[in-house]
């Protein structure tokens, strides 16, 4: 449910400003860029390059052109190259392809996985020792000798269901999870996830376009309520193929493991278990020989724990300092999201940074130095800054200008001595540049700025807060008509979200924009408004955050409707004339505001929507609303179809047939509903078409057509 892939296409607006595949140096004083002649090595501050792997090496014998590099890696003692090439989508990343590995003293240059099918190799890696590589395969582990090329099985029970060294689809698209198994650091194991997705049922979507006969598409997808896939770790010896199962205990159908590394040695695992309400963490030391696990570290939440996909980039890795007898961790126990130094064992623990604010995301750690590089935003929950804080004390200190007020980005080196920094604001065009640090000095010759379309119109957007009568105060964001006159009535179009996956309300670019209106919205005379209430992941407290928990479709509902009643007593809006839209969650939130309050919103355009929460998956339904067998009446009461009788104003519905996340039946169920009650709306949906609605040609174009034909006819802009 959350929000629409898609919507990071915003950044495309970057693209210009962003390298290809780019890796740092260990050292943290360069890094790797794939270019047009190559893989290009940059060394900082001065950026002298020098070609490391020309493009002749990774032309294949008897081909013409050379691999088309959509990744790499190199091995540690750097005489060996992983080129990864010939991509395709799994779900929602291209996890898929072919792999190449070269030796950059021969040059000789040999495809991975003979008799492999074509582009089915997923997360290859070296060896720590560079002598193999590992990867998955129709969901098997194999080992590949480097040298002569010889092929190991490490699993062979991977089927469509037994899923070896990666993830089914709720792992992948709730919790992150993806590259699903780690050499051990002397490269004589690998350690790897197990999902049985064998009692999980498919849904099954229907095909009707692409052949006469129609065919179904099944998806392995548990609802909530279904119990989880059992998940298990396991240890292989890469020399006799056999695995030691690590002892966790508990049912492993009401648990999840979503995290695991090694325990920066060779003989421990460290794994995180959530269990199925995802209000309980612990975290295991597990013996890799003989699978003993022994819980170190536990915490409890009366809503859900949130897990490093919440505030790390990479959700990978384990933060150890201090040679492995210390590891960050980030909590909200205190009431805030801080960061913990904890001991090995787990029996001590230092609060790292304290204050009533958030951190946002981990950016970068230094072992040598002990500094924690981390994003936040203490004043104002719509921006962000960089800040370095260190594990033996002290306050906090910002890095970011402070005179560049919005949305700071930063990929810090290892060393944290050098950075690539970016930065907009809703109301100045994205820039970067290259920084060192903690100065903050940029490094001369660096800076580049995006430019905008000839053309294209510039409105001002305003941040404003409004506050309920209830007390809650809400951020938000407006633009104006243009050619405003405050002495006239115009109509309003909120964008929707409210959900725990996303802000709609952020100082950054693109923001303001109502991306599916085909014209100058503005200029045809609509104010544009976006909200963000309770149960969005602001940096506003845990207070702030969980007040949804067992709510969605009423807590964030609610406060909604209420900041819109405040905003409707402003002179130039016009109460007759309210529309909104949101896709996904958003589009849940549509539905919902427009049947529970009809006399506030006159118009709705809901997109890709959960119709009925008991459609979802488990993982992301149960962390935020429980389990169903419990408390099925906050599921009903937060659900559009309950309130669908109440339906009066003017109603468009848009769904793919082929959207396997948010299912198409919630737009059938939904459309039975209405029908029982008489309620004339407008459908209009796309056959075959995933969650972004993005397939086929003209696609696109055709949405934006039916949006902004529905709003003009049903919510006619223009003051009065």
């Amino acid at each position: 449910m959350k929000q629409v892939r898609k919507l990071a296409a915003l950044t495309c607006l970057l693209l210009s400003l962003q390298a290809t595949a780019q890796h740092w140096t260990a050292d943290g004083k360069g890094y790797y860029e794939a270019e047009d002649n190559g893989i290009v090595l940059y060394t900082l501050p001065a950026f002298s390059s020098k070609v490391v792997i020309e493009k002749a090496k990774l032309t294949p014998a008897g081909s013409t052109a050379p691999l088309k590099v959509r990744n790499f890696s190199f091995s540690e003692d750097g005489k060996k190259a992983l080129i990864y090439t010939n991509t395709q989508r799994v779900w929602r990343q291209d996890t898929r392809g072919d792999y190449w590995v070269l030796d950059l003293n021969t040059g000789s240059l040999r495809q991975l996985g003979k008799g492999k099918p074509v582009s089915s190799l997923m997360f290859a890696k070296f060896s720590p020792d560079g002598n193999k590589v590992a990867y998955v395969s129709e969901h098997n582990v194999y080992v590949e000798d480097v040298k002569n090329g010889a092929i190991k099985a490490l699993t062979t029970d991977g089927t469509d269901r037994m899923i070896n060294g990666t993830f089914d689809w709720v792992y992948e698209e709730e919790f992150d999870c993806r590259d699903g198994f780690r050499w051990s650091p002397d490269s004589k194991h690998i350690a790897y996830w197990q999902i049985d997705a064998r009692q999980i049922r498919n849904y099954l979507m229907l095909n009707t376009t692409d052949s006469i006969y129609s065919f179904n598409v099944p998806v392995e997808y548990p609802k909530v309520g279904e119990a989880p896939s059992p998940c298990k770790v396991g240890v292989v010896d890469i020399t006799t193929a056999k695995t030691t199962w690590m002892q966790v205990p508990g049912d492993s159908r009401q648990h999840y493991i979503p995290r695991m590394e090694w325990a920066n040695n060779t003989t421990e695992l460290i794994l995180q278990q959530l269990n199925r309400k995802q209000n309980e963490s612990k975290i295991f030391l597990c013996n890799s020989t003989t699978g003993a696990a022994r819980a170190i570290y536990s915490e409890t939440d009366k809503a859900w724990i949130d897990i490093k996909a919440r505030w790390a980039d990479d959700p990978t890795g384990w933060e150890w300092l201090n040679n492995g007898k210390n590891f960050l961790w980030v909590s909200e126990k205190d009431g805030y999201r801080h960061i913990y130094l904890v001991s090995r064992d787990g029996k001590s623990e230092k609060l790292v940074t304290s204050g009533k604010y958030d951190i946002i995301t981990i950016q970068a750690i230094d072992d040598k130095t002990g500094n924690i590089y981390f994003m936040a935003s203490p004043d104002n929950a719509t921006q962000k800054y960089l800040y370095r804080v260190n594990i033996s004390g002290g306050e906090a200190t910002l890095l970011s200008p402070a005179t560049q007020k919005g949305t700071h980005g930063y990929e810090v080196s290892p060393s944290g001595a050098y950075a690539m920094h970016s930065f907009s604001s809703a109301n100045s065009l994205p820039m970067q540049e290259w920084v060192s640090l903690p100065a903050h000095t940029a490094l001369p010759g660096t800076e580049k700025h995006a430019s905008r379309r000839p053309g294209t119109p510039v409105y001002p957007v305003e941040f404003f807060q409004v506050t309920t009568e209830e007390g809650v105060t809400l951020d938000g964001w407006m633009v104006k008509p243009a050619n405003f006159d405050a002495t006239k009535k115009y109509p309003v179009l909120f964008n929707v979200y409210t959900e725990p996956a996303s802000q709609t309300v952020k100082d950054s670019y693109g923001t303001g924009s109502t991306r599916l209106y085909s014209g100058d919205i503005a200029a045809d005379g609509y104010i544009q408004i976006s909200l963000d209430g309770r149960g969005t992941p602001a940096p506003k407290g845990a207070a702030w955050r969980k007040a949804i928990y067992r709510n969605i479709g009423q807590v964030n509902i609610r406060d909604q409707a209420l900041a819109t009643k405040k905003i409707l007593e402003w002179p130039y809006v016009d109460s007759s004339r309210v529309a909104v839209w949101g896709w996904s969650g958003g589009g849940s939130t549509t539905l919902n505001l427009l049947f529970q309050y009809p006399d506030i919103y006159k118009v709705g355009i809901s997109i890709a929507p959960v119709a009925n929460q008991l459609t979802y998956d488990n993982i992301y339904q149960e962390r935020y609303m429980g389990i169903p067998q419990e408390n099925r009446e906050d599921f009903i009461n937060g659900s559009p179809v309950t309130h669908a009788k109440d339906l009066r104003g003017k109603l468009l519905l848009i769904h793919g047939t082929g959207d396997d996340n948010v299912h198409y039946q919630n737009t059938e169920m939904l459309i039975n509903e209405l029908v029982k009650h008489n309620k004339v709306f407008q459908l209009m949906s796309y056959p075959n078409r995933t969650h972004a609605i993005s397939e086929g040609e003209g696609t696109s174009q055709h949405l934006k057509s039916t949006f902004t034909e529905f709003l003009r006819r049903n919510c006619p802009g223009g003051g009065r």
